[in-house]
């Protein structure tokens, strides 16, 4: 027994030496994969922007995105890394990952509040929103827009709101006020449309309170006018005349030639329709 044991001691140790040594090479091959892999070993902060560049130029975005996400890890300091931040917001958005461009936004504002493109990001972040809420075409698919959500198109409205209020002369400034205007016309026309759902299913009393909250909230918005005539039916169909007849008296008042009494709900095309 003693004998076999001497005979199973050493080779235990061969077993031993032999795992190590293959953990050894397979580590050192790992690595030697790693650095085949990763060309940008050794690239100066230089070339790494440089390289960003010319892939934003060929519209290979997620490679833009690895450049200057590697540019600011190696080299968080200096001219290169600021623009790199300033960058990535736009090649994440670009890339199609919205979350991660508002995510680089925020951080640029947060980090450099007083850096001279920080305009650019308020209005990098409105215009992010803007078009995951689909802007013009949100409106016009074939989605109920009574199941659309308006968080992005509200936060696009802020976005855009901050940047005309703190930057009125910045040369953002004039556009976001008129995608300001679109997104102020369709929050108050998808108001709209559920207060005409409610009138349409015989939810009066829901239906005169969104149209009411469109008033109030929206009033230059086109859609008042259906929201006002919404108002008077809703009120009739409740039996509430006196409130009727005031809203009936604001409606004719200011939009004398309705046409809403001649053709009634749907009649008239949405202001967003355009065929």
């Amino acid at each position: 027994m003693m004998r076999s044991l001497a005979v199973f001691q050493p080779f235990s140790a061969f077993i031993r030496l032999l795992t190590a040594l293959s953990v050894c090479f397979w580590l050192a091959g790992c690595s030697s994969w790693q650095t085949t892999q990763d060309e940008t070993i050794g690239w100066s902060a230089g070339r790494l922007y440089s390289e960003a560049k010319d892939a934003q130029a060929d519209g290979s975005w997620d490679k833009a995105a690895k450049y200057l996400e590697k540019l600011e890890a190696r080299y968080p300091y200096g001219r290169y890394a600021q623009q790199a931040q300033l960058e990535l917001g736009y090649v994440y958005w670009k890339a199609n990952e919205a979350g991660s461009a508002l995510a680089a936004c925020d951080r640029f504002i947060k980090l450099h509040p007083g850096h001279p493109s920080v305009d650019y990001m308020y209005y990098l972040k409105g215009l992010i929103n803007f078009n995951e809420d689909l802007g013009i075409l949100g409106f016009i698919s074939t989605q109920d827009p009574t199941e659309r959500d308006p968080k992005a198109a509200r936060e696009a409205f802020d976005s855009f709101k901050e940047l005309v209020t703190r930057f009125p002369n910045s040369k953002y400034t004039p556009d976001a006020v008129k995608r300001m205007s679109y997104l102020v016309n369709a929050l108050a026309s998808l108001d709209v449309h559920v207060a005409r759902y409610y009138y349409k299913r015989g939810a009066y009393i829901a239906a005169a309170n969104r149209a009411q909250s469109v008033v109030k909230t929206y009033p230059q918005a086109p859609a008042v006018e259906e929201a006002m005539y919404i108002m008077v039916i809703s009120y009739d169909k409740l039996g509430i005349t006196e409130l009727r007849d005031d809203a009936e008296r604001v409606l004719k008042t200011n939009f004398p030639n309705t046409s809403f009494y001649r053709e009634g709900l749907g009649g008239k095309k949405a202001w967003w329709k355009l065929w």
